[in-house]
């Protein structure tokens, strides 16, 4: 599972460090407790409970307590959740996507226009949408220069490329785990 670069990527910004994925590499292999994990990969007990929990937080990794009779010590065997990494994955792609798809309706439905001065025109904004520019008359408010109308079909263009390559990513990690 680790040598897919998107979902490597994903445990990255979870376990917020490419030392912490030995953790993970671990419980792929059955591992269970914090301890065997922490004396199996030398890193620190309380940093691979921190990433453990960081795991049990997003959903990737369940655990279950185990009370030693005779101590009445707990224990917490963890396991991985593989499944959860293709939800996850693709719940994020998801939103992207979608976040992406509505700027791109909005750079679609808009035109828009900005000073030739590169000048702030209006609410720290550098390009103003057509009723925004109507009601200034045309006229930046800093230059008085008329301002004028912006091609977005640059911008347009990247945002569909943008939208493109997380679906082929979501495909893929898809892919990846039905195979």
């Amino acid at each position: 599972m680790l040598d897919n670069k998107f979902v490597l990527e994903y445990l990255n910004t979870v376990v917020e460090d490419e030392e912490n994925i030995p953790v993970v590499e671990c419980l792929l292999c059955d591992m269970g407790t914090d301890e065997e994990i922490a004396e199996e990969t030398g890193i620190k007990l309380n940093t691979v409970r921190k990433v453990l929990y960081k795991l049990y937080d997003c959903g990737l990794a369940t655990y279950k307590r185990n009370k030693d009779p005779e101590t009445q010590w707990c224990t917490y065997a963890w396991k991985f959740d593989c499944d959860s990494v293709s939800l996850k994955l693709n719940e994020k792609y998801g939103e992207n996507i979608d976040k992406l798809k509505e700027l791109l309706t909005f750079e679609e439905e808009n035109l828009f226009f900005v000073c030739e001065n590169g000048h702030i025109i209006y609410d720290k904004q550098k390009r103003v949408e057509y009723t925004i520019a109507a009601e200034l008359e045309f006229t930046c408010p800093k230059c008085e220069n008329q301002i004028i109308f912006q091609d977005n079909s640059e911008r347009i263009k990247h945002i569909k490329k943008e939208i493109k390559q997380y679906e082929k990513s979501s495909n893929k990690v898809n892919d990846f785990f039905q195979n």
